[in-house]
Order: C-alpha cells, then sequence, then structure tokens
C-alpha cells in the first residue's frame, strides 16, 4: 500500500521533469493520481513523495454576495453539471446544488442575476424518465409562478433533446426555460460548462419565452446557439458543438464573452402571463427504427402501446410486407405515427405505393419532426386529448414548433 490517502497532493519524477498531482487511489499496484491539467495517471507509489495532506488544502470557502437589484433565476437539476468540483477522497467530479457554491465556481454568474436552486434529481441523463419529466415540468412551473424571470435547467447532454421536448409541449411558459449542460467535465482544461452556463444564464434574463437548449455553436469559445426544445438534436458524442437545430434555424445566439443575446425575428417575447402545465403523458408508447429485412412480426411487441413512432426510410416509408402488421397496430387500437430517419425533409407517403397503402391503413404522417420529438409529443398528446379523433388532429397540428408549416430552404450547415 502506498500510505496515501485521497486528495493528498504528491510530487514525482517523470520524463527527468519533477510534477505533481493529487492521490485519489490505488489500482493495480500502481499510485492513481489527477494532473493539473486533468488528467489521470498511473505511478509507482514508491515513486511518489507527499507534498501535502488533504484536509490542509482544502480552500476555505469564500462567500459571495448576491445583488438583489438583479432579476432572479432558478437553477433547476437533473443531475446535470453547471458548475462542479473534484473529490478527490472518491476521484469523481461532484455537481454543486447550493446557489453559493454555484456561484463560486462560475465567476460572472453573480453579475447577471441572483439564483436560487432546486434538485430534482441526480442522475445520468440516460436514466430519465416521462415520470421525473412530469416532475421537473411541475417544479419548473413553480418557480415561474413564483416569481422567477426564468429557469436554467442543467440536464446530462445524452437526452436533453428528449426532456427539452417533453417540457416543450408540458409547459407554457411566459419566461425562458433554458436547458443547458456539458460535454466536457468541470475538471478539464476544455470544459464547456463555464461558458453555456454563462449564455444560459443571459438568455433566461433576456426578452424571450419558451423552452430552449443553449449549447456551444462552434468548437472554439466564441458563441452559444439558442436552440428550439422541439427542433434540436445531439449530433456528435463528444464535441462541444455537439448540438444543432434540426429543420429551423436557430432562435438566436449568445455571443462570448461579451453575452450579447441575439434573438431572430420569429422569437416569442417574454409576457406577463401566467404559465400553463399540461403534465399528463401516457407512457405506452415506443419508438421503433425501420430496417431492411426487418421481420414484419417484429412489431407485434408494441401490440399493447397506445401510441408506436416509426422512423422510416426516406419520405417515410417500411417494407411493403409490413403494412399488415401496422394495420392490425392500428386496428387493435395503437396510434402509429411515421416519421422519417433522414435529418431533413418531410415525410410524405403520397408519393409511392407503399406509402399511399401506409395512409390508407391510419399511418399518420410525421412531417418533419424528430422521431425523439414526435415519441414525446405522441406521449402528451394521448395523455392529454379526449378521444382518438382530437388525438390524430393534434398530432397533424404544429402546437410547440415542432414541425414546419412547408419544406424550408434554410438548411444546418454541413460538419466535417
Amino acid at each position: 500500500m502506498s500510505g496515501f490517502s485521497p486528495g493528498d497532493l504528491v510530487s514525482f519524477s517523470l520524463g527527468g521533469q519533477q510534477k505533481r498531482g493529487t492521490y485519489i487511489t490505488e489500482r493495480d499496484g500502481m499510485a492513481v493520481l489527477k494532473l493539473d491539467s486533468g488528467y489521470n495517471i498511473g505511478i509507482a507509489p514508491e515513486g511518489c513523495t507527499l507534498l501535502g495532506q488533504y484536509e490542509s488544502l482544502l480552500p476555505a470557502a469564500k462567500e459571495v454576495a448576491q445583488d438583489p437589484s438583479l432579476p432572479r433565476l432558478s437553477i433547476v437539476s437533473t443531475g446535470g453539471t453547471i458548475a462542479s468540483r473534484i473529490d478527490y477522497r472518491t476521484g469523481a467530479v461532484t455537481s454543486q446544488f447550493d446557489a453559493a457554491d454555484i456561484l463560486r465556481a462560475i465567476p460572472g454568474l453573480q453579475d447577471i442575476a441572483q439564483y436560487s436552486t432546486r434538485k430534482i434529481s441526480t442522475i445520468l441523463s440516460e436514466n430519465m424518465t416521462p415520470s421525473l419529466w412530469c416532475d421537473l415540468a411541475r417544479a419548473v412551473y413553480e418557480e415561474i409562478r413564483g416569481g422567477v424571470r426564468g429557469v436554467i435547467v442543467t440536464h446530462g447532454t445524452d437526452t436533453m433533446g428528449y426532456t427539452a421536448a417533453a417540457l416543450s409541449f408540458m409547459l407554457e411558459t411566459p419566461v425562458p426555460v433554458v436547458f443547458v449542460g456539458s460535454q466536457r467535465s468541470a475538471d478539464r482544461p476544455s470544459s464547456d460548462n463555464q461558458m453555456n452556463a454563462l449564455c444560459s444564464a443571459r438568455v433566461g434574463v433576456s426578452d424571450v419565452s419558451g423552452v430552449f437548449l443553449v449549447m456551444h455553436e462552434t468548437t472554439s469559445d466564441d458563441r452559444c446557439a439558442i436552440l428550439s426544445g422541439t427542433r434540436v438534436r445531439k449530433m456528435h458524442t463528444s464535441r462541444r458543438d455537439a448540438f444543432r437545430s434540426i429543420g429551423a434555424p436557430p432562435i438566436g445566439y449568445v455571443s462570448y464573452p461579451g453575452l450579447e443575446v441575439t434573438l431572430s425575428p420569429g422569437a416569442r417575447k417574454r409576457s406577463g402571463g401566467e404559465p400553463v402545465l399540461h403534465d399528463r403523458l401516457d407512457e405506452r408508447c415506443a419508438l421503433v427504427q425501420f430496417y431492411p429485412g426487418m421481420p414484419p412480426e417484429a412489431l407485434g411487441q408494441f401490440s399493447s402501446c397506445k401510441g408506436l413512432v416509426i422512423a422510416g426510410t426516406g419520405l417515410g416509408h417500411v417494407s411493403s410486407g409490413m403494412v399488415p402488421e401496422i394495420r392490425d397496430l392500428i386496428d387493435g387500437g395503437t396510434m402509429v405515427v411515421m416519421t422519417s430517419q433522414c435529418l431533413n425533409g418531410r415525410v410524405c407517403d403520397r408519393v409511392y405505393d407503399t406509402g399511399r397503402d401506409l395512409l390508407k391503413v391510419g399511418v399518420i404522417e410525421g412531417e418533419d419532426m424528430l422521431p425523439e420529438t414526435a415519441l414525446v409529443k405522441l406521449m402528451w398528446v394521448l395523455g392529454n386529448a379526449g378521444d382518438e379523433e382530437e388525438s390524430r388532429a393534434l398530432m397533424q397540428r404544429n402546437l410547440r414548433g415542432e414541425y414546419s408549416p412547408r419544406s424550408m430552404v434554410w438548411e444546418a450547415k454541413s460538419r466535417a
């Protein structure tokens, strides 16, 4: 055993140079150290020298005064990282929920607003569920009713688009509700959490209303994009500019470090009205992607669903052999919505025979909705509509900008 405790500062020699790191643990006979760069390294314990013990290295917590003359923002957390610190006793990066902790971690926030915080959950975003969407929508609704100028929702990036779409349907808001996350953890020099947080706060006090996602627009630290909650998709696993608006231009941008908000002419302005909550969802819905050779009987597993979204090929197609199975689902009470696997363009099942056959059996065209947005909308529609006729009408109505009334010339710029 090395004799070091988690959090101890140690020095070691590497490549003839003296370096230092923070001891985390011992694994496979090696001391695991976190370097100042944020990366970990394994060093033989006998090559390490103690420089300082963990408890003696803890910085004194500084009080950060909040200006009561600034507008009030609420930070509602689901587990995403708007501010974090390294706990060297575990080696983990832990999220901060207290307003004072957040202000200490992200200098500049206190110049934009005064903050309160509310924690809904502490989960990885792949563990998000529709029931948590409902909890979140209710919490955001209560915060808006409480008089805040805007709400920031911190969220893990992997499923943030789903949750943003869910709140877009469940909440009619007169103020901005801004989702924000971080692609890189706070302990890495390339972390995007500070810029994203500052830009989201600036949008939170701006003259706009709706549900948005604010993240890096480019790989540089030059601006964030303001993206509609029903139009956004994560397009890269790790890049800081992972999120893109699909089928519609961004609502606006926030420059950095100037934090100047520029809104598109069509952006809806904030109002003095009251929020409206529609928090019922029917979770008995599913999303399936068609693929060549997909056995028609595979759809049988969705017979207990009240709604099914199919991501078809091209204009919204599946193999002709699947049409009878889809007809059986619809006859059995399942509402089926067809979307496209293509990221741009809209579904049109009136061009080819298979498409016309799908329409005959009762498939609803999903226009140019993202498949995941269509899934969330279907859950919401089935949870709130009075009957099948109203459900079909709502699915074909543009409620929150989830589809375009007509195909647009604008297209998201291609990426390398």
